[in-house]
């Protein structure tokens, strides 16, 4: 039998906000625990919360950017579950009337382009955190976290494959970041998400039952544990058995999933509206206020860049998915009009390749804009080859000037002066008679071999176009 999987995550964004959702405490990350903890984050008799209203408009920016509707009226509730780093004894969310309803985030997964819908989007608080490595038999409180200001992302269960899912974790972490309600920090836990997946025969109209893992801090393990779980289910199915409807963690040392607790439903967590909180009223004129402080978002800077600049809809998508990208390229192109084909390569290519294994962000590039226009315009005249232009740009990261000074300064400007190419090109074929009988017999290798010889004889300055058509034509004579 076929399986389809079907898959919906749960996203909690935490907010860029200064203090936290109800109380003044920071929201600042690394201070030691406990001491960004206050009389309202730690439940004290007779403390009452108060809402956070930049918490509230970062929602609204969201709701807006992911195109969803802003609820004029939305209610805060209490969750109500035990555990040790809950203090109050139930969490401050939002259930039946969230701030935020609908909405839909687009993903690409290669040249496919998919819309996944959303829920909803709610505000709430986080729990504390439970510390169990230094203490020996026992667990250790951090009531830092306790009140930080959160997002809840919620996804229709549109997702088929753990691509899918990643590719939507990817745009949402972009999108957040790029309206600036969310630095997108998942080593710090500013990014997370629950995955719900099941499984169930492929056409088949009806969900099966699904199980939820929960916080999943890295694109990787959240791909990793989904195809783990996934596969688990089939084999659970195929052996003629039930799936059973829980809560997992996944564990990447195993690199696999393993129970966690039951299924709680709604019904579990005994929802109220919180009697000392009113309900929160949202005017439409701040709505509008707002809208009008929004950036370009991503998907109409992805349309712009491909009407703009004649970009492919791969290359634009891949050039808007974080607004780091998206501004570098587009300060870049700017600089070296008519050239965006040959900048998005770069961009995309030795630039983000040589970014990700220093672990530096675009905003942060030894290489800036200007310069890697710089480099790309002796590529574009004709100065520089693809080989020269790399060392060139090795010269340039390493903070030894600009591309025209290391040009002159090595002596790397390309050989294109026919005459020149010819002289070296006749030598190549007089001295290796053998491979010109190659080619000349049909062995295109030996073509290459010779391209590759008068290359080294010029110590790769040669243009390589120029060689070629120089190398046929006198091999053809």
């Amino acid at each position: 039998m076929e399986w389809e999987p079907v898959i919906g995550l749960e996203t909690h964004a935490q907010l860029s906000t200064r203090s936290k959702m109800f109380s003044g405490a920071s929201t600042a990350f690394g201070a030691a625990p406990n001491t960004q903890a206050c009389a309202v984050d730690i439940a004290l008799p007779g403390v009452l919360p108060v809402t956070n209203r930049a918490g509230v408009e970062r929602a609204i920016r969201f709701g807006i950017a992911a195109g969803g509707a802003i609820n004029t009226r939305s209610v805060f509730a209490r969750k109500n579950y035990f555990y040790p780093d809950l203090p109050k004894g139930y969490q401050i969310s939002q259930y039946e009337l969230p701030i935020v309803r609908g909405g839909s985030i687009p993903i690409h997964v290669g040249e496919v382009e998919k819309v996944i819908r959303l829920t909803r989007a709610h505000l709430e608080e986080d729990a504390g955190k439970s510390l169990h490595q230094d203490f020996r038999g026992m667990s250790g409180i951090d009531l830092n976290r306790a009140g930080t200001p959160l997002l809840e992302i919620v996804s229709e269960p549109d997702m088929r494959s753990a691509a899918e899912a990643v590719a939507y974790a990817k745009t949402l972490h972009a999108l957040v970041r790029w309206i600036d309600i969310c630095d997108g920090n998942m080593q710090e836990g500013s990014f997370r998400c629950d995955a719900n997946v099941s499984v169930r025969p492929a056409g088949a109209e009806r969900l099966g039952t699904r199980c939820e893992i929960k916080n999943l801090n890295s694109f990787r393990f959240l791909e990793r544990a989904i195809q783990f779980e996934v596969q688990r289910q089939i084999e659970i199915l195929e052996a003629g058995d039930r799936v059973s409807q829980e809560t997992r963690l996944y564990d990447p040392d195993r690199d696999e999933t393993r129970p966690m607790r039951s299924k709680e439903e709604a019904q579990d967590y005994r929802y109220f509206p919180d009697p000392d909180l009113l309900p929160l009223v949202v005017s439409e004129e701040w709505i509008a206020q707002i809208r009008a402080t929004l950036p370009e978002l991503p998907g109409a800077k992805r349309d712009r860049f491909q009407r703009e600049f004649g970009l492919t809809a791969y290359d634009a998508s891949v050039l808007t998915a974080g607004p780091e990208i998206a501004a570098y390229f587009e300060k870049a192109v700017r600089e070296l009009p008519g050239q965006a084909k040959l900048v998005a390569n770069w961009v995309m290519g030795e630039l983000s390749a040589r970014l990700n294994k220093e672990d530096i962000d675009f905003n942060q590039s030894p290489v800036p804009p200007t310069a890697l226009a710089g480099l790309l315009r002796r590529v574009a005249d004709a100065t520089l080859s693809g080989k020269l232009a790399k060392e060139v740009f090795d010269a340039v990261w390493a903070g030894e000037g600009d591309a025209d000074r290391i040009i002159e300064l090595r002596g790397l400007r390309q050989i294109s002066d026919a005459g020149e190419l010819e002289r070296i090109a006749a030598e190549i074929i007089q001295s290796h008679p053998a491979e010109v009988a190659d080619y000349r017999g049909g062995k295109e290798k030996a073509f290459n071999f010779l391209v590759g010889q008068v290359m080294k004889a010029t110590k790769g300055k040669a243009n390589p176009a120029q060689v070629n058509q120089i190398l046929r034509r006198l091999l053809s004579g």
